[in-house]
């Protein structure tokens, strides 16, 4: 692996991506709107008090890690025209983790405590690594079916936290845009998350193969989540600020 990353170029040559290879595109594709979805983040946070600039730093951070990772992996597959599994998983445990960083800065406000988002950070890694245990390491037999289920019960557990336990509990308290946010954040976790488990269907051996027989391809199913997830939770977060701006 070292070897590898070390004789890959910096910078993408993109006229080695070919005009059939629909893989590459949404690769490139998902890093230049993870840029830019970055600049205009970051770019606004002098728009808004410091009770939402954090949110909408964090925001910035989510997509600018993963645009980086989606540079390098953009290489990898064009180098090496296999899943970039490796940089696929450092950035999720980077990322996904400040997603649900987002639910405690936007429920501060109505008190949230620093434990909710410490559960939701240990959950989401313990949803990470078992995937990638799954996805790269038990990747025959059972093996992917049952870290897929682990994986699967800890994403289970995010979204009744956020649904059902203290978090819709306290953004209920605070309402307002504050609620509104918390809604729409559910939702996309609810089903936005829920593309992942199709690319990991797609891409793993399992009582699952006939998604793979469906034409999806694992990557390509990964890369429309990335998009949706990680740019729509920041422009939720973006939303809700703007509204509490005009309401103050």
């Amino acid at each position: 692996m070292k070897t590898l990353l070390l004789s890959m170029p910096l910078w993408a040559d993109v006229s080695k991506i070919a005009t059939d290879d629909y893989v590459g595109f949404t690769f490139f594709v998902g890093c230049m709107a993870m840029m830019a979805a970055s600049a205009f983040f970051f770019l606004s946070m002098n728009d808004f008090d410091k009770k939402w600039k954090t949110s909408i730093l964090v925001s910035g951070l989510i997509t600018f890690i993963a645009a980086v990772h989606y540079w390098y992996m953009r290489d990898y597959w064009a180098v090496v025209g296999e899943s970039p599994t490796f940089f696929r998983y450092v950035d999720w445990v980077l990322t996904v983790p400040l997603m649900c960083v987002e639910f405690y800065l936007i429920l501060k406000v109505a008190g949230a405590q620093k434990s909710l988002m410490w559960k939701l950070i240990l959950a989401s890694v313990v949803m990470l690594v078992t995937g990638y245990f799954g996805e790269a390491v038990h990747t025959t037999g059972t093996g992917p079916a049952l870290w897929g289920l682990a994986s699967g019960l800890a994403y289970f557990y995010i979204a009744y936290e956020i649904w059902l336990g203290s978090a819709r509990k306290l953004a209920e308290k605070a309402g307002g845009a504050v609620l509104k946010a918390h809604k729409t954040l559910c939702w996309f976790v609810l089903v936005g998350w829920a593309i992942y488990p199709l690319g990991y269907m797609a891409g793993t051996e399992g009582w699952y193969d006939a998604v793979g027989t469906w034409g999806l391809n694992m990557d390509v199913i990964y890369n429309i989540g990335d998009a949706v997830n990680k740019i729509g939770f920041g422009l939720v977060v973006y939303g809700a600020a703007v509204a509490a701006r005009n309401n103050d």
